[in-house]
């Protein structure tokens, strides 16, 4: 029982934490956005910026799933 406990908040925490990262990729996502409107060619901080967050959101993703699946096995 305790460990479903522990893994029901280690997946509430892991949604949180996918949550932020995504609005912290908002800004990058949007000076992409507006090169590819203006078709003029994005700057690379910006991209640089773009991918790490989407990294680290997919592996936040890919540790959720894990978490939720282990869950569910219970």
């Amino acid at each position: 029982m305790f460990k479903k406990m522990k893994l029901k908040k280690a997946i509430e925490k892991s949604k949180k934490r996918i949550a932020e990262l995504e609005q912290k990729r908002t800004r990058s996502q949007a000076a992409l956005i507006e090169a590819i409107l203006k078709h003029t060619t994005p700057d690379d901080g910006d991209v640089d910026y773009f991918n790490m967050f989407t990294e680290q959101i997919e592996k936040e993703r890919a540790n959720m799933h894990a978490l939720m699946k282990e869950l569910e096995e219970l």
